[in-house]
């Protein structure tokens, strides 16, 4: 699949020559260092699985009033964020193809103009998507330590706000990132931006599991039941490692691309790493496939909603 204009120039580094890129290759050797032949049909379809399965989850916390609490509007809000991961995905692939076969055909400027958008749309997306992930793993820490107090703390007003915040600043960094993308600072930024996320989300759901696990033992101690408290805490550590290591797998490849872009971009290693960006791609829509598992039909309320909305019984 090809990439528009940013997001080529993050799968070919910039402050690589391309003859430099090339010999880089060919030292590399081996036939692994050719990458993946991804098929444009399996973006395509990914991202109507995704677009389809996060519409459902926003259908369904609009329609049920009862699911419309902060917790939910930050599901929602990660849903409509992993939707414009696959509207931007499948309007990309449709545009290349289209031109690729000869049947759009479009003046250079417009082209290009088109490219800023979409790219623009792609990175506003990730961004707010990676954002909302921790904004789910504060709510659920505060429902957790500060049970009580939650309603007071995580108010409507202040969620609004939250929410409002992350759009405009998702929106902003995403507009200098297409203006500056050539600028090893930005890089370093995004670079930055997901390994704080990521720490964010391994001290929170930790400390979490680490709360419940002691909550589980108190509780078989005075029941007299090690049975219980093994089987739910292995259950915990199962949740835990699944909602970690999605985050990990599908968002860590392409971060740690861009690393290798600030570091490395003519290394012939770093080269053969160069050319899988099209899978680490594949890897973030994969991620907007998965989140509505973890976050949304895990609810019991919001999948019973979804039956209602699939059968259309508004």
């Amino acid at each position: 699949m090809s990439t528009l204009a940013p997001l080529r120039l993050l799968r070919e580094p910039w402050n690589a020559s391309e003859g430099n890129q090339s010999n880089a290759t060919a030292g590399a050797g081996g036939a692994w260092c050719q990458g993946l032949d991804i098929p444009n049909e399996l973006f395509l379809v990914l991202g109507l699985v995704s677009l389809v399965e996060n519409l459902l989850v926003v259908a369904a916390i609009l329609k049920n009033r009862n699911l419309h609490s902060p917790t939910y509007y930050f599901i929602c809000c990660l849903a409509v964020s992993d939707m414009l991961v696959s509207v931007s995905n499948l309007a990309e692939t449709l545009f290349m193809l289209l031109m690729e076969h000869g049947v759009l055909v479009i003046h250079a400027s417009i082209v290009r103009h088109m490219d800023n958008f979409i790219d623009m749309l792609i990175c506003s997306s990730v961004v707010s998507s990676l954002s909302f992930l921790g904004v789910i793993a504060v709510d659920r820490y505060i429902t957790i330590f500060y049970a009580l107090r939650y309603h007071s703390i995580m108010t409507l007003q202040r969620a609004v706000v939250t929410m409002a915040s992350v759009w405009l600043a998702s929106t902003v960094s995403s507009t200098i990132f297409i203006t500056y993308y050539n600028n090893t600072t930005i890089l370093l930024c995004l670079i930055g931006f997901f390994l704080f996320m990521l720490v964010l989300m391994l001290v929170l759901y930790i400390h979490m599991f680490a709360l419940a696990r002691h909550h589980l033992h108190s509780i078989s101690s005075q029941q007299k039941q090690p049975t219980v408290y093994r089987s739910s805490s292995l259950k915990g550590a199962v949740t835990l490692t699944i909602l970690l290591g999605v985050f990990f797998i599908c968002w860590g490849p392409f971060f740690f691309h861009l690393i290798l872009i600030v570091t490395c971009p003519t290394n012939p290693f770093c080269t053969c790493f160069f050319s899988y960006f099209n899978l680490f791609l594949i890897l973030i829509i994969c991620n907007s496939v998965i989140d509505p598992l973890i976050y949304a039909f895990r609810s019991q309320e919001l999948r019973r909603t979804l039956r209602e909305v699939v059968l259309c019984s508004w």
